[in-house]
């Protein structure tokens, strides 16, 4: 793609306005958002975000290739956001942030997201332009970290975990909200508030997400244009998309082990890519190995869609079968309870 610094500056410049509209429209002043704005404002981001897929096809000079590499790396990362989504109610919940404060907390959590997806993505770009071998590396990066999703995930609280141990340890923390300020001062001296711990918890977790989800959407593009856009229209309508499906969460248990089969077979495909690129000196005596497939993007769309349409259902027949289960099980127990009250 040619991409020309006016492009650049204009797209970056429209992704910032979008997010300062969004600080003054709706998160300035303290709210809980409802289901109608929540939904409205969702919907709008996705369509925007399924328009300039669709742009992407149609501009002369970049094409349907492009827009699918947009639209596979769009639908990793907005699966990868939602399972961020639920570190971010957990990190909440562990910290008790009251509701009205929540969209504060997620509007900044999403900018540090796409700062630290931004410096990612520079690095990531510079990496694969000049070593070649950087895709057996982050090949195997994405593998560890399918293992990892898929075996590990939720096993710690992000909220009392060993870092957020040591930011307690250094600051002088306050027991009490106070508003949203990040600071109080009490008898004379500074304390921060637990508000400024939830934001320095999830600026960590974003950091930790950047990991997994650069070199995931590098396993389906090389063009940095539509990895930064891809990464910031799955940060857009997060917030709202936070309250629409908060309940939901919590339903989406097979979601990690979808993303799981998504990183692995990312990583899969990087390896086959750095196999057919191949440069280094003792594999394969530096030569290409051109026997190793090409996975063409418009499998890995499919692919990367079908599991998430697969995790999804999956998991809402789950919780249904379990939610059946134990409504059978309490109606089954209720004419026990009566049997002993008469008794």
């Amino acid at each position: 793609m040619e991409i020309t610094p006016l492009v650049w500056g204009i797209t970056i410049a429209v992704t910032i306005a979008f997010f300062v509209y969004e600080f003054f429209a709706h998160v300035r002043k303290p709210h809980e958002p409802s289901i109608g704005e929540s939904a409205r404002w969702s919907a709008f981001y996705i369509g925007l975000a399924l328009l300039f897929g669709v742009a992407i096809g149609l501009i002369p000079g970049w094409g349907w290739v492009f827009s699918g590499e947009y639209f596979a790396g769009y639908l990793t990362e907005k699966a990868l956001s939602i399972d961020n989504l639920f570190v971010f109610l957990i990190v909440m919940t562990g910290f008790a942030v009251p509701k009205i404060y929540q969209q504060k907390v997620l509007m900044i959590g999403i900018v540090i997201a796409l700062i630290m997806r931004g410096a990612f993505i520079a690095v990531g770009a510079a990496l694969i332009e000049n070593f070649s071998w950087i895709f057996y590396v982050f090949g195997a990066l994405l593998l560890f970290l399918a293992y990892r999703q898929a075996f590990t995930h939720g096993e710690s609280d992000p909220a009392n975990g060993k870092f957020m141990q040591f930011v307690r340890r250094i600051l002088p923390v306050s027991d009490e909200y106070n508003g949203d300020k990040l600071t109080v001062k009490k008898a004379g001296k500074r304390f921060v508030t637990p508000m400024l711990l939830v934001i320095v918890a999830i600026g960590f977790v974003d950091l930790i997400f950047a990991v997994d989800s650069i070199p995931a959407i590098y396993g389906l593009t090389n063009e940095a244009y539509i990895v930064f856009t891809a990464n910031a229209f799955a940060l857009m309508g997060l917030r709202q998309l936070y309250f629409l499906i908060g309940g939901l969460l919590e339903r989406l248990v097979y979601l990690a082990q979808g993303l799981a089969v998504i990183l692995a077979f990312i990583g899969v495909k990087l390896v086959l890519h750095a196999m057919h690129v191949n440069e280094l000196p003792f594999i394969n005596g530096g030569e290409p190995m051109l026997w190793a497939p090409e996975i063409p993007i418009w499998f890995s769309l499919l692919f990367i869609a079908a599991t998430i349409v697969v995790a999804t259902v999956a998991s809402l027949a789950k919780t249904r079968r379990d939610d059946a289960r134990e409504l059978a099980d309490a109606t089954a127990a209720a004419p026990n309870d009566q049997s002993a009250d008469r008794s």
